[in-house]
């Protein structure tokens, strides 16, 4: 089974990452420096690239020949991260791995020295999820962890995390990534994959995705197996439902005129044609 785009794609270095600069050079800084934290927060938007920045640290942290601050992908530590298999990269889903009995169990293991690198790396992911005993248990860690150990915090919704876990990490806040940025990206991906899809079509996905770019490239994948040749503008209003600009022109030239019941009638036309109405009032208050 072929991998889809956003997992085949995923940036293997900090210099790949889409959008986050200040991130990237942050954290190139601390591994080629040897200052690196014991604890990060990594906040915002989905498909914005926290999980891949956390492997791609786990990596740098351990490889056997970093350069400037960025793991080579090709020891033996980065092929087994990269493959799924290292023993000192811990993956945990918070959302279910919630409890107080999860982060003690995860705190009994932390003691344990890594298996083949320098650190033992631990994300949790969606760390929001956790309940306020398991919270409790976690900050103890954070507030004495051994030498080995780096967590690493990932969430989409940062408001719910305690004061006091956030102010133990080093805090990154990830932006949702500009559409130049993607409509780029995008383009280098459709070449690498050899497949025909017009410039106004990525521009189209990469409006639609909101500033998520793993968004952006499972809508560009459905895209490609949909209509196989080459995708157009066309191809991909069809498949989503979003409707050409003009049409937000005129429901704006509408409300300016003050004609409510043309405005009304429309919008009733096109939600009787299955349009996307929510997608339909970002381009209205684009223009």
């Amino acid at each position: 089974m072929s991998k889809v785009l956003y997992r085949k794609w995923r940036p293997r270095k900090l210099d790949q990452l889409v959008g986050q600069n200040s991130i990237s050079q942050t954290l190139r800084r601390a591994v080629s420096s040897g200052r690196v934290a014991h604890a990060y927060l990594f906040c915002g938007p989905r498909g914005t690239g926290k999980t891949s920045t956390a492997r791609i640290l786990a990596m740098a942290v351990n490889c056997r020949n970093p350069q400037d601050g960025e793991p080579d992908n090709s020891c033996d530590i980065c092929t087994a991260i990269l493959e799924g298999r290292a023993l000192d990269l811990i993956e945990i889903d918070a959302a279910s791995n919630r409890g107080i009995d999860d982060i003690r169990n995860l705190s009994d293991k932390v003691r344990f020295t890594p298996s083949q690198g320098s650190f033992k790396v631990y994300i949790i992911d969606e760390v929001h999820m956790l309940t306020t005993p398991a919270f409790n248990a976690l900050l103890k860690t954070l507030e004495e962890p051994p030498e080995h150990a780096i967590f690493v915090l990932a969430t989409t919704e940062v408001h719910k995390i305690p004061l006091t876990i956030i102010s133990r990490c080093q805090r990154f806040d990830f932006r949702r990534i500009p559409q130049d940025l993607m409509q780029k990206k995008l383009l280098e991906l459709c070449e690498s994959e050899e497949v025909d899809v017009s410039e106004q079509a990525l521009a189209l996905i990469s409006r639609r995705s909101s500033g998520s770019l793993r968004d952006a490239e499972n809508l560009l994948e459905q895209a490609i197996v949909s209509y196989n040749s080459s995708v157009t503008e066309e191809n991909i209003r069809d498949m989503t439902g979003l409707q050409d600009d003009q049409t937000a022109i005129l429901l704006i030239t509408h409300v300016i005129n003050n004609d409510m019941a043309q405005a009304l009638t429309k919008l009733n036309n096109l939600s009787a044609d299955g349009a996307d109405l929510a997608e339909l009032h970002r381009s209205m208050i684009e223009y």
